[in-house]
C-alpha cells in the first residue's frame, strides 16, 4: 500500500482545543506572513496554537542528500519540541511527508516514534478533515492555478484538498494549468546539484503556468514558490504565487479582499 492511499484511512481527529504549528525553515527565513496567516485562519475556528519556538528544520534536506546522522540528529530535536498529545500541523507538505513518513525509518529506534508521526497534519488536509471548514468568499471574481509539489502530492495528497478549499471559494475559477502534476525542479538541494536540469523544468512549469492566463498561482509548499516566484521574476514576469494559508485568509476576509 502507497503512503498515499494509506493516509486516506487514517484517522482523523476531532476538532482539538490546541494545535501545534510546526512552522520550516523557509517561512522563518522568507515568508513569516505565511506563517502568522495560517495561525490566524487556525485560531479563526476558536483553536489555540502552539508555536515551540526551539522549532527549526525537519531535517529534509539532510535527509535527501544521504547525510542519515545529520538528519536523524535534526529530526530528533523537533521531536523533542512538540511532548504534548495534540495535532501537529505543518504548513508544508513536503516537510510533513517527511515528518510522518521518513521520521518512522529514520528514528525506528525511538519508542514514541509511531505516535508522534500520528499526529503530524498537513495544514490543507487539517483543514478540510479535522475542521471540516467552510468558508465564505469575499473577493471578486478571478481566476489562479494551483500548484503542488511532487513529494507533497504523492505523500501528502495534497493537491486533493488544496482543491477541495478552492472550490468553496465561489469567486474563483479554478484553472488546471499544462502538466500541472510535474515538478518545478526545486527539490532542495537538487536544484544546486543540478541547475541545468532544475533551470529547465522550472522554465516548462512558468510557461504553463503563463500559458493558463491566470492572474496568481496558489501553493502549500513554500520550496516550490520560492523557485517557481525567483524564475517569474527573472524572466520579468509579474505572475506571482501566494502560499494557501494566506490565499484563503485574504479571500474570505472583506477589508483584505477588497484590495
Amino acid at each position: 500500500m502507497t503512503q498515499l492511499n494509506s493516509q486516506h484511512l487514517r484517522q482523523y481527529p476531532n476538532k482539538p482545543k490546541q494545535v501545534y504549528l510546526f512552522g520550516t525553515c523557509l517561512v522563518d527565513s522568507f515568508f513569516p506572513d505565511s506563517g502568522m496567516d495560517a495561525i490566524t485562519l487556525l485560531e479563526q475556528q476558536g483553536i489555540e496554537v502552539l508555536f515551540p519556538q526551539g522549532q527549526s528544520c525537519c531535517g529534509q534536506p539532510a535527509y535527501n542528500s544521504g547525510y542519515q546522522d545529520e538528519a536523524k540528529a535534526v529530526a530528533l530535536a523537533q521531536v523533542r519540541q512538540f511532548p504534548l498529545d495534540i495535532p501537529i500541523v505543518v504548513i508544508s507538505g513536503s516537510c510533513g511527508g517527511m515528518m510522518r513518513h521518513h521520521y518512522l525509518e529514520l528514528l525506528d529506534d525511538v519508542p514514541e516514534i509511531s505516535a508522534f508521526c500520528e499526529r503530524i497534519f498537513e495544514f490543507t488536509e487539517f483543514l478540510i478533515h479535522a475542521l471540516h471548514l467552510k468558508l465564505t468568499d469575499q473577493g471578486q471574481p478571478e481566476r489562479v492555478a494551483l500548484h503542488t509539489s511532487c513529494a507533497a502530492r504523492r505523500e501528502m495528497g495534497v493537491h486533493i484538498t488544496g482543491n477541495q478549499l478552492l472550490a468553496q471559494l465561489d469567486n474563483v475559477e479554478l484553472i488546471t494549468h499544462d502538466y500541472e502534476s510535474e515538478c518545478c525542479g526545486f527539490g532542495g538541494t537538487f536544484s544546486v546539484k543540478h541547475g541545468d536540469i532544475s533551470a529547465a523544468m522550472v522554465a516548462d512549469k512558468t510557461k504553463h503556468l503563463l500559458n493558463a492566463d491566470v492572474v496568481q498561482y496558489v501553493s502549500a509548499d513554500h520550496g516550490c514558490m520560492m523557485n517557481i516566484n525567483g524564475a517569474l521574476a527573472y524572466q520579468k514576469q509579474s505572475l506571482r504565487g501566494e502560499h494557501i494559508a494566506s490565499y484563503l485568509l485574504r479571500r474570505t476576509q472583506a477589508d483584505k479582499a477588497a484590495k
